[in-house]
């Protein structure tokens, strides 16, 4: 099939470049209108994944790093589908996560909150979603940390969350939350995000059918990337 472009970005559905009450984005944002470009070849006919792309266990953080056992705190299973924004899967696609120990530290020489390091957990997984665009990870859920935003703010139990989808401009990288979550209301990143809709999407269910006896709770993550739209002008990609 032909390369067809993608649905652009909307931008009231996505948190501004500049947000008061999330004070590093005074740096981070532009301060010159945004160019749009067109996508290159390379950018909507790549990357493709294989399975020797990644270990077999990358995907279970609980056993990928340990060294002299599991690591601390609660286990948990975070699972879902990639998703095209017309409900599509995408399968055999590049999932990765990164996040927070049980106590809220990363395993980062940057973190110097006060929560110890876990030797046993890296923190880090990887895996690529089956043919119906289903994928999993076991883990452990991370704790809350501060941050120097305001005098006491605390970011809520979060994962990170990099998905490619059929092309490089169909790259996400995001958050994960976790139902029941009182923290994420008050967290100023999750504010800069306009519609409580798209916060809805970001905070995982408990799943209690995926949950494993006596082992670990589930959380589903359905992630949807940009689908593929175009619409012709005299049968050309005219000013799309």
């Amino acid at each position: 099939m032909k390369p067809a472009e993608f649905y652009q970005r909307d931008r009231l559905w996505q948190p501004p470049a500049y947000a008061e009450n999330y004070k590093t984005t005074v740096a981070r944002s532009p301060r010159l209108a945004m160019l749009s470009l067109q996508g290159s070849m390379s950018e909507i006919t790549g990357p493709t994944f294989g399975h020797s792309d990644i270990d077999p266990i990358d995907n279970d953080l609980i056993k990928n790093y340990a060294k002299t056992g599991d690591p601390i705190g609660e286990r948990i299973i975070v699972h879902g589908r990639v998703l095209d924004e017309n409900g599509r899967p995408v399968p055999k696609t590049l999932v990765e996560i990164w996040q927070a120990n049980a106590g809220g530290r990363y395993r980062h020489k940057k973190d110097t909150y006060l929560a110890p390091v876990d030797p046993n957990f890296g923190g880090c997984g990887r895996t690529l979603t089956d043919e119906n665009g289903f994928y999993y990870f076991r883990t452990i859920k991370p704790g809350a940390y501060p941050w120097r935003n305001w005098v006491n703010n605390w970011r809520p139990a979060h994962i990170h969350v990099s998905v490619f989808g059929s092309a490089f401009s169909q790259r996400l990288i995001t958050q994960m939350y976790f139902e029941g979550d009182p923290l994420i209301r008050q967290c100023p990143i999750v504010n800069t995000i306009p519609d409580p809709r798209a916060i809805d999407q970001l905070i995982a269910p408990l799943d209690m059918n995926a949950a494993i006896p006596l082992d670990c709770l589930a959380y589903k993550f359905d992630i949807v990337l940009r689908g593929r739209r175009s619409t012709m002008f005299e049968n050309r990609l005219e000013g799309n």
